[in-house]
Parts: C-alpha cells; structure tokens; sequence
C-alpha cells in the first residue's frame, strides 16, 4: 500500500489490538470492534502554518491538504476535490438564538452535494489500495450515492442497497453513475440485512459500510480540520451535527484530539448530535446516562439520512458527546422543517431536510440556556436543500406561506 510517512496502521477501539492497513480493511478479527486509523503524531512537525502553505504551494484545498493526517497520499487519492467547503456566516440566526455569532459549515457543497462525498473518498482511495474491483454498503441513500460516484471515478463496480423510502434523487443518482442498485421494502435496517446477506455469498465485494470499512469516519474528520482554520484556530463554543449512525461526529471528536494533541488548538469543543423526536436513540441514551442505545421500536420521521433506529457503534457517538462535554437534542419534524425554511429565509442558505436537524436543535439548546450571550455556534448543513426541496415546499403550502 501507499501510504502516508505518520501512518501506523489500524487499532481496535475495543480491545486495543493493531493490525497492518495491508491486511485488515474491516471490522478487528479478534473481537468484531471498529478499526481506527493510527499515526504517530510524535514524527509530525505541524504547525497552524502548515497546511495553508502545503495548499498554496500546490495549488489546492479540501480533504488532501490534510495529507500528513490521513492514511493515504494525495497522489494515490480517488478525489474530486471534495471538501474546502465554506463556514458561512449568519448574523440573522445569531440574532435569533440570542448568540454571539452562528456559522453554517456548508458541506451541501461538495461533488455529489452531501459530507459523505469525505468519507467515501478516502474509503474508497483504500479500496483502490486493497486492488478492489467492486464495493458495497447499505445506505438511507447519500452515502450510495457518493460511494457509486466516486467508484465510477475509480473504475469499479459499485453495489448500493437503499431502503425503498431513500430519496429519488439518491436513487436516480446511484443509477447516472452506474451503481447496481438495490431497493429493498422497508428502512435503513432492512437494506442493511440484504447488504449483508450479500456479503456473506460475495467474499470479492469491499465493504465500505460504516464503521466496517475503518475510513468513512476519518474521512469526515477533516471537516473540523477545516471549520478550526476558518475560524482562524479558535475553537468554536458548540457544534451541532444532526445524527443518524454518528459517523461525522466520531470522526470530529477524533480531529480534535488530534489538533489538541498536536499542540494546535488548546480545547476541544462540545459537540451535539440533534435528531428528529421520531427517531431518536442516540438522544434517549444520552439522557438516560447509558453508554449504548436500546434500538428505536418504531422510527417514524421524514428526515431519511438520520433516520437509523439502531445505530451500530453508539458507544463511540455517545463517548464524543460525554468527552467534549456536549450533548444531545430531539425535535420533531415539523420543527426541522420550518427550521430549513428559516435558514434559507432569513440567510439564504439551503439545508436539507435532515440536516436542518442542526437547525431546530440548535434553537430548542438556546432556548433551554446552553448557549452564552457571546457564543460562537457551529451548526453541520450536511447536504444540500435541493435533494428535499419537494418537502421543503409542502411544507411552506400547507403554512400558507
């Protein structure tokens, strides 16, 4: 494999073994834990300068300026120069929680319109690596969509399992770039069950299902990388992502450690994950004090991407919220809804349906005191409107607005 110079390899976040890159791109084979990606920070001479100079010299900005903190070489990258989205600024929004500054981190921006676009570039560079000739993953749809286009940039065959309800756009989507699409009745858990009945037959297909593959989550890492530089290396007072399976929260939490590690910033700030109240187990764990969550009996909620009844590796979700001193907000979904109205009526900025999750749970947190008069909220539009535009819209008709 082709690897970065501080990369080490991958160790188990439940017991703690490593293992070599080259020959475990999975789950741990001693004890079915999640594989993190490792580095030996002590090799690295970074400085806040670093990655801003690397980038003017090549003339390039997104996830592989980061390249002394991922795995693999830009050079060996499969990139559509995803990431280097913006964090916008909303004095509106501002206003209205009774906050300092809020700032949208904007990822609706990258190639297929979704954060996942980070995680499905790396996860997919390491297929490459590993000589792959198809992967596979069960997604509520944004996901597969980026893991078939960024397949379809490698040359491989992309398998995609999504619940019936996924979005026709992510459905249409997966179809443009060629993905062998599987529409499976029902939700996310029943796509994820015919995903895996797959895998069991097909020992050639490369898994780059959450959490399976070690490098959907250090991929979406690099968008705290970016929204610190943006903020000219101050850590923010809160980040609100909405959470579904967790896997851009865990991979933050792991970027702040590492910039605190690295000596670059002094904190690492809290974050909370923000659901809609009709799927919520991450939020009912938090509140309960459990370190993991009892699955969600009967999901029930428009906001698709976040809509996962049993998330697979809530510990570590919760663990970042507990850890950063942070949190965890519900709200329902006509609250999400008018939220997203709201941002692109009061800023102008388009949040998806799901992501407008940040949104509502970023009023109803100021609304119960957590936030300070002078506070810097950043809240994750994870993707872009226009993939929900047909429910944003039903919604302003039956307001009459």
């Amino acid at each position: 494999m082709e690897t970065t110079d501080a990369f080490t390899g991958l160790e188990c976040l439940d017991c703690g073994a490593s293992f070599d890159a080259a020959d475990e791109p999975g789950r741990c084979p001693d004890c079915g834990g999640v594989l993190d990606p490792t580095y030996d920070y002590d090799a690295l001479d970074l400085t806040r300068n670093s990655f801003a100079s690397d980038a003017i010299r090549a003339g390039r900005a997104g996830v592989w300026r980061y390249e002394p903190l991922l795995p693999f070489p830009r050079d060996a990258a499969v990139t559509m120069d995803e990431g280097g989205t913006p964090l916008v600024e909303c004095p509106n929004l501002a206003e209205e929680l009774g906050v300092g500054r809020v700032l949208i981190k904007d990822e609706g921006r990258n190639p297929t319109g979704t954060f996942t676009d980070r995680g499905a570039a790396v996860a997919v560079s390491a297929a490459a690596q590993h000589g792959a000739t198809d992967v596979a993953l069960a997604s509520a749809g944004n996901a597969g969509q980026a893991a078939s286009a960024y397949a379809a940039r490698a040359g491989m065959a992309s398998h995609v399992f999504v619940p019936s309800r996924a979005s026709f756009v992510n459905k249409a989507m997966i179809n443009a770039h060629g993905g062998d699409m599987y529409v499976v009745e029902g939700q996310i858990d029943d796509a994820a069950e015919a995903y895996r009945d797959v895998m069991d037959e097909r020992d050639d297909y490369y898994a780059l299902q959450t959490f399976v593959t070690p490098y959907r989550h250090e991929g979406k890492k690099t968008m705290y990388y970016e929204l610190i530089e943006q903020l000219g290396w101050e850590t923010p007072d809160a980040i609100v992502h909405p959470t579904g399976g967790g896997v851009g929260l865990v991979g933050m939490h792991k970027a702040a450690r590492e910039f605190r590690e690295l000596g670059l910033v002094d904190e690492v700030p809290p974050l909370y994950a923000a659901q809609s109240e009709g799927c919520a187990p991450i939020v009912e764990a938090f509140e309960a004090g459990r370190d993991e969550h009892e699955p969600w009996e009967y999901p029930d909620t428009i906001c698709g991407g976040i809509e996962i009844p049993d998330p697979g590796e809530s510990r570590l979700v919760l663990e970042a919220l507990r850890e950063s001193d942070g949190g965890a907000v519900a709200t329902d979904d006509q609250d999400i809804m008018d939220s997203a109205a709201t941002v692109a009526q009061h800023e102008g900025l388009e949040m998806g349906v799901t992501c407008a999750a940040a949104a509502s749970g970023a009023w109803e947190l100021a609304q119960e005191g957590a936030f300070g008069e002078d506070d810097t909220i950043v809240l994750l539009n994870t993707g872009a409107g226009n993939k929900d535009a047909d429910m944003i819209r039903s919604r302003l008709m039956a307001r009459g607005m």
